[in-house]
Formats: C-alpha cells, structure tokens, sequence
C-alpha cells in the first residue's frame, strides 16, 4: 500500500476519533444539564449528509466535508448560525436559558476531553509498549556541531554527557530541547579528552530557528557508502557500497560532516578523493553536482545501547502525565516561532498533520501521533478567538465576572467574524502545503 495512503488513511481515523470525542466533551455535560441537542455530527453536513438517523431528539449524522465536526445545541449562537430559533422566546432546554456556570462547564467539555484524552494515550503507550532509552554512549564518535553552536565552545566530535546538569533518557532529544524548551547548559567530553560544562544563552532556541540550525547536533558517522543515486558523479567514478572515504584533497574525511564540507565548498571543482576498499586504498578524481556526490552513508548507531524500559499501569500514570504536560508545553513555547518570517511559512494544514504518522502501518506510532494532535486541539480550541470553544469561554467568563451577558447580536457578529478567521487560516495553512508540495 502507497505510504500517502497509509498516511490518509490514519490521518482520517485519527480525526475521527478526536472530533467524536471531542464532541461528546459537548454532548454529555449539556444532557446532564437537560439541555437539548439537535444534531450531533461527524464532518459538516454542508446541503446534504452521507448519513443521519434521528434517535430521540437529537440527529446522529456524518457529513461529507471532513474539516471538523459539531454538535447543534438548542439556543445557542454557533456555527449553524440560527438566527430563527434565537428570534424566538427562550426555552427552559435551550442552551441560553441555563445558568453561565452549567454553560461555561458544556463549552469547556470538548477542550477537557481532548486534553484528558491525550494524557491517556501516553500512559497507555508507556504501559503496553515502553519507552526507548538511548544513551550517550550509543555514538562513540561523538556529534556534528553547528557552525552556529561552535562559538559557545562546541566542537566537532563533542560527546554530549549531561544537558542541564542530568543524563537525558534520549540523547537524540537535545536538539528539540534546546532549540524548543531552552536550555541552561550541556556538559560534553571534547576530542581531548577534556570535559567542560558550556553555558547557554535564553536566547540561543530563537537564534538557531531563525538560523535554520533546528538539528545543531547531528550523530557523528563514519563515511561509508551505503547507496549510490543512479547516475551520479560516485557511480560514474566507480564507487561501490562498502568503500570506506578517508579524505578529499588532501583533507580528511573520515566523518560524513567532514566530506559534506569539503564537497560543498569545491565548488563543483574535480577533487582528489582516497577510499579503501576491502582494506586496500585508491585513489580517484571527481567533481560533484550541485555540491552533491550523490553518496548516501548509514547513519546507524549501536544499538547495543538501546534500554528498552518497560512501565508497570501504577508507573506509567505518572510518566504519561509527565510526557503530556511537556508535550503541551513545548507545543506552547514552539509557537513563538509563528511570530517570525520563516516560522509564518512552515504553518501547515491537513497535509502536514498527515506527515507526522508512519508511513506504514504501526500502531505505536498511530496512537502517539493521535495523542499530540489531541493535545494541539485541546490547546488550539481554547484559544480566545470567537467560533472556536474558546471564544464562547470568553465571552462567558466576561458574563459571570461583570454580571452582563454580551447581547445575542454581538455574540452573533462575533461568531462571523471568528468564521472568517478561521477560514483564512485555513486556506493559509493548506495553501503553504500546497506550495511546498509543488516547489519543494
């Protein structure tokens, strides 16, 4: 099966899941509240709907325009935009009739839900499958710097011991953490031998997006070729899997971030390069193409020092919660990039929440992209903006706090606008994927 319908495919069940449960954060608080609810749908029902059937008072539906889901509460200003039942005298059942604090708890149930819902998958992963554990040690040669790194003292090769003065589970994670979260400091082995703790400035996570640095240590690898690009200037020079480069033009390049700099600044000049092959050493002349080779090496590590840690229910609880909170949390703190020229063209829409599930078929990797996507809904809805959930928050913390309750025409020329709103990010965000998909 094509791995972009593998992605499809868990991109609409996943949202599906969401936006049904995130709808009966909705559903259940306002029939407890005895408040009616007149459709409950899947998707939009835009003119028509591929399915609905009438149980009781309220229609259970699925519509054909799968950029959400909704329920239609009675009296209530959304996105149906009823301007006929609110015309009319209110009614004990109807949403407007309950008191703010029963309105405000049914307006916050989605958001809770989605939240709730996110924790829960992760104990859930950490329970039934672990968690993988990578060590320092896993990458002997140590790590590629940055250029944008080395001025603090970072260096190629740098073993990275301790970040913020304590081991990381994941070593692989520093670059998120440092260039996300912020860090104080990291305390790394350099070639010398000589260990030193290096100081972080507040700003660095800002420096380095900006800078495009977001991956500023890379695993250090050995140049080994792994594959050959088809027609490339390696395969016309002869090179074959297996060969091992030592150096270009005189200069090494043992490790993978050596020969890419000596590549790229050749300029597309011939260069001498040394291999070894089958332990015995030649000599070739090549030229690259648009500063590549067309060389691909494995960037593998040992395994061997993979921890493979395990969670009874009573540890994984915490853990989850743990891991939810800074997932929420780093989704936060990432979201002062958008602010700036190159994070306003990263925005992405459906095609780039598509990108974060596997591209064959893995349910561990399914439920932990489901279990973020439900905390950026969480977060998202509860933005202050009218037509989403946290718009109506607003305006009914504003009415239990002064005692006034915004009249219906302004509540209904909010909603209009918060429409608007909505619709042009979405059409910014799907345009960008739509952009990238064609030129990039």
């Amino acid at each position: 099966m094509s791995p972009i319908l593998v992605k499809t495919i868990q991109l609409f069940m996943s949202l599906s899941i969401l936006i049904i449960l995130h709808e009966l954060g909705h559903f259940i608080p306002a029939k407890l509240f005895k408040t009616r609810v007149e459709k409950f749908f899947l998707f939009f029902d835009v003119k028509y709907a591929l399915f609905k059937k009438k149980i009781g008072e309220t229609v259970y539906g699925i519509g054909w325009l799968p950029l959400g889901g909704y329920v239609k509460i009675s009296g209530m200003i959304d996105e149906s935009m009823d301007k006929e039942q609110m015309a009319l005298p209110p009614q004990p059942w109807e949403f407007r009739s309950k008191p703010a604090w029963q309105r405000l708890i049914i307006m916050l149930g989605g958001v809770t839900v989605n939240l709730l819902l996110g924790y829960f998958i992760y104990i859930m992963i950490l329970f039934v499958w672990g968690k993988q554990e990578i060590k320092a040690d896993a990458f002997p040669n140590g790590f590629s710097v940055a250029t944008e790194l080395q001025q603090y003292g970072f260096s190629d090769g740098d073993q990275i011991l301790e970040v913020n003065g304590t081991e990381p589970d994941n070593i692989l994670d520093v670059n998120r953490l440092m260039v996300v979260r912020g860090l104080e400091s990291i305390t790394v082995r350099h070639n010398n031998g000589q260990t030193e703790m290096i100081s972080l400035p507040d700003s660095l996570g800002t420096y380095l997006y900006k800078s495009g640095a977001t991956q500023p240590f890379v695993p250090r690898v050995y140049s080994v070729v792994d594959s050959l690009n088809p027609g490339s200037p390696a395969v016309d020079a002869g090179l074959q899997p297996g060969d091992k480069i030592l150096s270009l033009n005189g200069t090494s390049a043992l490790y993978w971030d050596e020969f890419k700099n000596t590549v790229k600044s050749s300029e597309g000049a011939p260069m001498e390069m040394i291999y070894e092959r089958n332990g015995a050493n030649d000599t070739i002349s090549i030229a690259s193409k648009d500063n590549a080779l067309g060389i691909y090496v494995d960037f593998d590590f040992d395994r061997t020092k993979i921890i493979d840690r395990q969670y009874t229910l009573g540890e994984a609880i915490p853990a989850g919660i743990s891991y939810g909170y800074w997932t929420l949390r780093d989704y936060v703190s990432s979201l002062k990039f958008l602010f700036t020229k190159k994070g306003a063209t990263e925005i992405g829409g459906f095609g780039t929440i598509a990108k974060l599930f596997p591209s064959t078929w893995d349910w561990q990797g399914f439920w932990m992209s489901t279990a973020l996507i439900s905390i950026i809904l969480a977060f998202m809805n509860i933005l202050p903006i009218p037509a989403l959930d946290g718009g109506h928050v607003m305006f009914l913390l504003y009415e239990i706090i002064s005692g006034r309750k915004p009249s219906e025409k302004f509540l209904e020329y909010a909603q209009i606008i918060g429409f608007f709103i909505l619709i042009a990010l979405l059409l910014y965000a799907n345009g960008n994927d739509i952009y990238r998909a064609i030129f990039e």
